[in-house]
């Protein structure tokens, strides 16, 4: 359980929260949200210890064990995945070092002997003979070969290292425990998986996402930060949306029929002060008119772009043609002899694993070359690409207003600033330098360069990582209008369901399985669910 009584917290002369009263309970699972910049991921410092209140208190027993997600990917390069695994709990894992330190002198000496009895008896209360097989299980649940689990952290793709410290994370069920986007760089079988985990866990949960799927699927209650404040609501993220919107517009209702009221005292009060007969009643309608008060409305720090992608003239019936393509990177054949039609309205989400995926679309865009077979775009397409890691667009030093003119001419400056602002650059933000953008003002970066282009082909490779749920809900509404055609990779289910109209699964052995079908009836597919096993994906 914690306790969180009168906490404000400030940095200089900007406040992010003040006053929050809060208390969480065991067994439920609390999904923080809020606006990029709201405090989101502090929040979850401030109940670790690695920040301190401005004002007010967080009460946690002192014989709660937390366990917080890392996003230090590089941290334990040098020690073994099952290691890290272990370090879920100090306390075990310093043990083991300790035993491990003893056992390996040459010599004996008594204190040796009695220092190694305390350690063994904690050891055994700590179930620490059974470590190793416990995180075993938990990288396997979460798709990591046991060929890697006692290799070197360095050895492992990066996909994999987010997948081990997520083990380490929930390795012996912690008290408490701390989820920062939890879901970012999963597969989908990862993310179903977590997810099952978290609805069965027994303890705390604190989670921070921008998957609206997963937030609905695994949380009891939803903390949401907006205007300087915190605001519990029980149920999940859907009834939090349904329940703030009537709660606003209650708010906006009463204040309404008090705006009435007040018009109505003060015309009456205006009419009858002088009127000696009236003027006991105007005197008393003034004390009424005097306790009236209209509830604040404090501008929501939530702000939502405007994406819509626009296009002069359409494709013809056929998009693309890919002919037995075949693309080999180090010697591995991760794509073989792949064959699919682009069809004009087709809307085609990507399965696979993160590299064939990328490396399908670099290739479909003309970055990176192929092995054989060929591909062949239609005589007017117009293709626009967001891609996956967009570092070396933003190595310059030019400020945003400067970026975007490089990619696209527009003499009249105010028209661009106009653009921009919907992309919530505004006022002096255009003049911030590109390479100190946060990933989520890239990935607006790019999304406005692709939408100056007019493409009537999007390409789109896991652009949600980054963005927070107003920009992802915006995205995803864009999607929807848009009336060209859509290849794209993306772990948020709801994008997934609401855009789509075709599913193509890369397998690990480089071939494809293509189905005109929604996402959630590809994904419940018992056929489809045999062959996914039979061709695990990497």
């Amino acid at each position: 359980m914690i306790n969180i009584n009168n906490v404000s917290l400030r940095f200089g002369t900007k406040t992010l929260f003040e006053n929050v009263n809060l208390k969480l309970t065991d067994g439920s699972c609390y999904g923080v949200i809020g606006a990029n910049g709201s405090g989101k991921s502090t929040f979850l410092k401030l109940i670790n210890g690695e920040l301190e209140t401005t004002t007010g208190e967080i009460i946690i027993p002192k014989t709660e064990r937390i366990s917080t997600l890392e996003q230090d990917h590089f941290k334990y390069d040098n020690y073994t995945v099952i290691d890290v695994v272990i370090m879920g709990n100090k306390k075990l894992y310093d043990i083991k070092l300790e035993k491990e330190e003893l056992y390996s002198h040459t010599e004996f000496t008594e204190a040796d002997g009695i220092r190694l009895g305390e350690l063994e008896a904690d050891f055994l209360e700590l179930n620490g003979w059974e470590a190793e097989s416990e995180a075993s299980t938990l990288l396997a649940a979460l798709g990591i070969d046991n060929s890697l689990h006692y290799k070197k952290m360095h050895e492992l793709e990066n996909n994999l290292k987010v997948k081990v410290l997520l083990a380490k994370s929930l390795f012996q069920n912690p008290d408490i425990l701390l989820l920062d986007e939890p879901t970012n760089h999963l597969d989908i079988v990862a993310i179903n998986w977590l997810s099952e985990f978290i609805i069965n866990y027994k303890n705390l949960v604190i989670v921070v996402s921008h998957d609206r799927h997963f937030l609905n699927n695994v949380c009891t209650h939803i903390i949401d930060i907006d205007y300087k404040k915190m605001t519990l609501y029980a149920g999940n993220y859907d009834f939090y949306r349904e329940s703030s919107e009537l709660l606003l517009k209650q708010i906006k209702e009463a204040n309404r029929k008090k705006e009435d009221k007040i018009k109505e005292l003060k015309e009456f009060i205006a009419r009858f002060s002088a009127n000696a007969s009236k003027s006991r009643q105007a005197t008393s309608r003034k004390k009424i008119l005097e306790k009236i008060e209209l509830e604040e409305l404090v501008p929501s720090s939530r702000k939502y772009p405007y994406i819509d992608f626009k296009f002069e003239k359409g494709n013809s019936r056929e998009v693309l043609r890919v002919t037995n393509l075949t693309v080999e990177e180090n010697s591995k054949r991760l794509l073989n002899k792949i064959n699919f039609t682009v069809l004009k309205d087709d809307k085609i989400l990507i399965l696979g694993s993160n590299i064939q995926k990328t490396l399908l679309f670099s290739v479909l865009a003309r970055e990176k070359k192929y092995t054989s077979g060929e591909f062949k775009w239609c005589v007017n397409a117009n293709l626009a690409y967001f891609k996956s890691d967009n570092s070396e667009y933003f190595k310059g030093n030019e400020n945003i207003l400067e970026w975007i003119g490089k990619f696209k001419k527009i003499d009249d400056i105010e028209v661009l600033r106009g653009f921009l602002g919907r992309m919530l650059f505004a006022g002096d933000e255009v003049f911030k330098p590109v390479n100190v953008l946060s990933g989520g003002e890239k990935a607006r970066c790019m999304l406005s360069l692709m939408m100056l282009k007019e493409p009537n082909v999007i390409i789109l490779d896991e652009p949600t990582n980054h963005l927070d749920l107003e920009s992802i809900t915006s995205l995803n509404n864009g999607l929807k209008n848009f009336h060209g055609e859509i290849l794209f990779t993306s772990q948020d289910y709801e994008l997934n369901e609401t855009t789509a109209n075709r599913i193509i699964e890369i397998f690990e052995n480089g071939t494809i399985v293509d189905r005109r079908m929604p996402y959630s009836l590809y994904m419940q597919d018992e056929e489809i669910k045999k062959m996914r096993e039979k061709n695990r994906i990497l």
